[in-house]
């Protein structure tokens, strides 16, 4: 009898501790990439598309999901105000837990030059794995955790 609750709650410790430690993976990762393009080690051609910032993102990730992080969502924006930055929208649709999911056409790569503000945001859905707990655990639509890591910084005054 006390079988069932017992793996109830072991699975579900497991799976909060799992899906937490990824969280504290990528959100270091996002700030250890946010700092490299405050401080201009990032910038000009690295930062045309979003693939070298991916590239970092997905090799810290690599470690606890598949390979090229399927479902990875890079939105980096820029503004003349930090007020303007909170503005943007979060690149989520749908309006509870069994629609909401990454809408990547929301997402925009624009970095800005030096001194101005920038917002970094990545988003990746992380699907729970013991069944059981799928229902109770999930954010997002086809049962799966939203992992969010979140940045703003203002650029330094760096050579363009």
């Amino acid at each position: 009898m006390l079988a069932l609750p017992f793996l109830l709650l072991l699975f579900a410790i497991l799976e909060t501790c799992i899906s937490f430690a990824a969280q504290q993976v990528m959100a270091n990762a996002v700030d250890d990439i946010s700092r490299q393009i405050r401080t201009g080690q990032l910038k000009g051609d690295d930062l045309k598309t979003d693939t070298k910032v991916r590239d970092f993102i997905c090799g810290r990730l690599e470690v606890m999901v598949a390979s090229n992080c399927p479902g990875l969502v890079i939105d980096l924006r820029h503004a003349d105000t930090f007020d303007e930055l909170a503005e943007f929208k979060m690149p989520l649709k749908g309006t509870n837990r069994l629609d909401r999911e990454i809408d990547d056409s929301l997402a925009d790569f624009d970095p800005g030059k030096n001194t101005q503000k920038n917002r970094l945001r990545v988003l990746y859905p992380w699907p729970i794995m013991t069944n059981l707990m799928q229902k109770s655990l999930s954010t997002l639509k086809d049962n799966k955790i939203l992992l969010l890591a979140t940045a703003i910084w203002q650029n330094e005054p760096f050579n363009e």
